[in-house]
């Protein structure tokens, strides 16, 4: 038994799936009020992290609900008709809808075992590190301060922002390959 299992880390050393195995997927939230430019931020940042041969996954939480599926197709029939949950799925990925009450991000989390990086689309009082966008017409204070606010992303000047810690690092919200490098630098220290 012992010999197997030393074969087994010494395959896994040796193919690199050791270090993925050990490792633990970093969690990092981007925050701010409506329409601040949180979709935006992120679909600028995820080819960067991609281009660095990370694995990243996004959840979004919507307080409105969703339509999930489009008319027309069988899911959409399905769920319809009365399915409480439907799955559909090809040889490369997969989508699945479940009516369930109470969904949380960390349920949505173990969905995302092989992650790096899982970005988080709002969550502004979530207990995980996060940047908030602060951009210029459309809010100057912070919703996030004291709930593990790391960094603020923004387009204004230091003095027009209306920050209480005036200690949080502030990054530039046009240069995502900064606030990309940023997320991965957060806690490494």
């Amino acid at each position: 038994m012992y010999v197997f299992c030393v074969l087994i880390i010494h395959y896994l050393a040796e193919s690199g799936n050791y270090k993925k195995m050990k490792k633990k997927t970093k969690i990092f939230a981007v925050s701010g009020v409506k329409n601040s430019g949180k979709t935006t931020l992120i679909s600028r940042i995820l080819p960067i992290l991609s281009d660095y041969g990370l694995k990243v996954a996004t959840i979004k939480h919507d307080g409105h609900d969703f339509d999930a599926d489009v008319p027309g197709t069988d899911t959409y029939r399905h769920f319809q008709a009365g399915a409480y949950g439907t799955a559909v799925f090809s040889d490369s990925k997969y989508m699945v809808v479940k009516q369930q009450p109470k969904v949380t991000q960390e349920q949505m989390m173990l969905l995302f075992p092989e992650a790096d990086l899982i970005l988080l689309e709002g969550f502004k009082t979530c207990s995980y590190p996060k940047i908030e966008l602060i951009r210029r017409g459309n809010s100057v204070n912070s919703v996030c301060e004291g709930c593990h606010l790391a960094a603020v992303a923004t387009d204004m000047e230091p003095d027009e922002l209306v920050l209480s810690d005036r200690k949080i690092p502030l990054l530039d919200l046009n240069d995502p390959k900064a606030v990309a490098d940023f997320i991965l630098a957060f806690g490494e220290e």
